[in-house]
Order: structure tokens, then sequence, then C-alpha cells
């Protein structure tokens, strides 16, 4: 991963100069949400380099285990979609490259011949099984820096922000 150092600095380098010409900038917020998205997106990229050899990448991942943490291992797309915070489109394209692999299939749902259902291989619960243990402990690396207090505190103020957001956004697309 590459020096946030530089990145952090020109950060606050760069509001201090914007609030000093625009009247009323909410600073701290500014600094919250900038400082958050490039913490999200380092660990990202972290992230998606060990998928890469596997030719996947987060979305791939996080829908894989949607299926793998789920109750019976299945979910429509629409369902996953809606987890995964994915469109139509690309939720079909995901789908198409884990069946690919063999990690998923597709069948037609019991209830409802129409409805397409996705389930989870025993391939695809080796998959998991071999990727997520290599996993922890740079991921416990990354948050070595806070106590187990401030783990939690953290977790629960993330909490609380995503959960206001919810609240306070507006989901309409249009402007």
């Amino acid at each position: 991963m590459s020096s946030l150092k530089p990145c952090v600095d020109a950060l606050y380098e760069g509001v201090d100069r914007v609030a000093q010409s625009v009247p009323g900038v909410p600073r701290s917020e500014v600094f919250l949400v900038r400082l958050l998205m490039l913490t999200a997106g380092a660990l990202l990229r972290e992230f998606e380099h060990k998928l890469k050899p596997y030719g996947m990448n987060d979305s791939d991942f996080r829908t894989l285990m949607m299926l793998y943490s789920s109750e019976d291992g299945s979910a429509t797309p629409g369902e996953l979609c809606a987890l995964a915070e994915q469109k139509p489109t690309n939720m079909t394209r995901i789908a198409n490259a884990l069946a690919k692999k063999d990690l998923i299939s597709r069948s037609h749902a019991t209830h409802d011949r129409r409805q397409v259902l996705l389930r989870i291989t025993p391939a695809g619960r080796r998959f998991v099984n071999k990727m997520l243990p290599p996993m922890f402990p740079p991921l416990v690396e990354n948050f070595a820096c806070f106590s187990s207090a401030e783990r939690k505190t953290f977790e629960k103020l993330l909490k609380k922000l995503a959960l206001h957001i919810d609240r306070t956004v507006d989901t309409d697309d249009t402007p």
C-alpha cells in the first residue's frame, strides 16, 4: 500500500485553503468524509490486490460472501443487488463471473419458476474457506493502532453514522 501521509497532508492543506476563501466550510465534517473515503479507498485497493490473482474484485467477493453467509447459501439477484448496492446489470456480470468459476450455481425457485436463485457451490465454500484465513492478519494489523476499546467505539460511531445517513440521505437520483 502506498503512503497515505502525503494525501492526508494535502487534504488538510487543501481544506484549509478552501476555508479561507469560502465562508462556512464545515471543516470538521469535510475532514471526516475525506479521511473516511481516503482510508476506505486504501483498504479496498489492498483487498482487491489480494483478490486479483483469482480474477475477482470486491463486488464479486462480497456477493459470494453474502451467499456463503446466508442461512441456506442462496439468494435472488434482486436480494443481492440490494445488499451489495449493485445495479441489476452489474449483478448479472457478477453472477456470470462467479458461475463461470463454478463458485455459484443458478436455478429457478421452486415457488416461482420465473425467479432465478443463486446458490453457493461446494467449490465456492472451499474457495471462501481458503481465502479468508490469510486475510485476517493484515486486517488485524490495519487496526492495530487502536486499542480494543477504541475499535469498539469506532465501530459504534461508524454504525451510528451509517444509520443516521440512511435516514437523512435522499436516495432519489433526480437532480
